[in-house]
């Protein structure tokens, strides 16, 4: 009995660890909002194993990781990391075009037009701040 008991244990210990270890967001997570590229093989591979052995898990890291993009191998010349663009908002948390311009081209080495009429602009809420980790100060 008490071989048993070690046993399911022991499976349940590594259930719980290839799930925690088969999600890209958690391995990379400056990887978050790239769009497309190339599938990080590695991290296909470890959700893969994730859906062998536990489908919904399995179902669920895959839905995570193509829906931050952490699944993407990273494009060096596009992508940037959220907390990166937290010196473009101010004090009152109104994000300033210029900074924000100016880290973008910096990083990038793309100059984005911000002032273009077409561009959409959505306000956020809280929660949304605290997903990027970032605190609202207005």
């Amino acid at each position: 009995m008490r071989t048993r008991s070690r046993v399911i244990g022991g499976v349940l210990a590594v259930s719980l660890f290839t799930q925690l270890s088969a999600c890209g967001t958690l391995f990379y997570p400056d990887r978050r909002g790239q769009i497309d590229g190339k599938i990080d093989p590695a991290i296909a591979v470890a959700n893969a194993i994730g859906l062998l052995f536990y489908v919904i898990p399995g179902l669920i890291a895959f839905g995570i990781d193509f829906a931050t993009g952490a699944i993407y191998l990273p494009d060096d010349n596009y992508s940037m990391a959220p907390e990166k663009l937290q010196e473009a908002i101010g004090a009152d948390g109104v994000v300033d075009q210029a900074k924000l311009k100016a880290i973008i081209e910096a990083e990038t080495g793309r100059s984005l037009p911000l002032d273009d009429p077409r561009l959409i602009q959505h306000t956020g809420s809280v929660e949304q701040l605290a997903a990027f980790g970032l605190r609202p100060a207005a």
